[in-house]
């Protein structure tokens, strides 16, 4: 690769395979112009840029934060899908990073931001919100900035965000939101507290994380085995009502059918999280 336009000394425009890319690595644009040859060894991080816009802010956000930054983002992103043992959305590279530069802003002017979903973060993303909780440490030993707890829990919806690849912070937010009324849903219709320790329960979490992704996103679950989904809406009444009352509090949110194999599955989840069987 050729530099193209040094943006500083860490940070050049280039071209790989035909499509315009940011490069990052220190040292990478000291003492070059345009045509000299990219060190590969100095490559630390990638960019795919798509379109003028996204370039523009691209070489906004990565020229004025500083390296250091971008450097403690890329050890939390790699600590993540290290943990997790899944890939992350490329966004959150530039996401964090600048999230994680107006929360050392804040801090420093004394400024604490409270995360209102702090205790369900810890609920429903408990893994991610532990990777929120290393992140900062890894930012207190490579910066030198104590954030507050809140901050790891705004860290964990990043990271969740980019498993989703959602269409942004709000609408992960929203969707913890409507877990969160879901499951009181269901503690309501059964008279119970859930076994937050269970395997179960951590199941219908996930299924509930992948189920409201798809209600976001108009994707439909098909199953066309109909005895299967006959014997289990008649064998268990209880928890198919259940998921009714999940429907009916979808429609009202946003505004959506279900269609009956997804109430067949919540209902397979339902009786599995309130009863620990099939």
């Amino acid at each position: 690769m050729k530099v193209d336009k040094v943006i500083n000394n860490n940070l050049v425009r280039s071209y790989r395979e035909g499509r315009e890319v940011l490069v990052m690595g220190k040292g990478l644009g000291f003492k070059k112009q345009r045509g000299d040859e990219i060190d590969e060894n100095l490559i630390e991080r990638i960019y795919a840029v798509e379109g003028k816009d996204r370039r523009n802010k691209l070489e906004a956000l990565l020229g004025n934060i500083p390296y250091s930054y971008l450097q403690t983002t890329n050890e939390i992103v790699n600590y993540a899908k290290n943990s997790l043992g899944k890939p992350l959305s490329d966004n959150i590279y530039l996401t964090l990073t600048d999230h994680i530069s107006f929360a050392i802003e804040r801090a420093g002017k004394g400024i604490r931001l409270k995360n209102a979903l702090l205790w369900d973060i810890r609920r429903l993303y408990n893994h991610e919100y532990l990777i929120g909780k290393e992140a900062l440490t890894i930012i207190r030993r490579r910066l030198g900035v104590e954030l507050e707890e809140d901050e790891a829990g705004f860290i964990a919806l990043h990271i969740v965000n980019a498993q989703l690849d959602s269409g942004g912070m709000e609408e992960t937010m929203e969707m913890t939101k409507m877990i969160q009324n879901i499951l009181e849903i269901v503690k309501y219709h059964f008279c119970m507290e859930l076994d937050e320790s269970s395997i179960h329960y951590e199941r219908f979490i996930t299924h509930l994380k992948y189920f409201v992704q798809r209600l976001y996103r108009g994707v439909e679950l098909k199953d066309d085995d109909d005895t299967f989904l006959e014997v289990i809406r008649t064998k268990y009444e209880k928890e198919y009502r259940c998921a009714q009352k999940i429907q009916e509090y979808v429609n009202k949110k946003v505004q959506r059918g279900l269609s009956e194999d997804e109430l067949i599955y919540l209902t397979v989840h339902i009786r599995r999280v309130t009863q620990e069987e099939i």
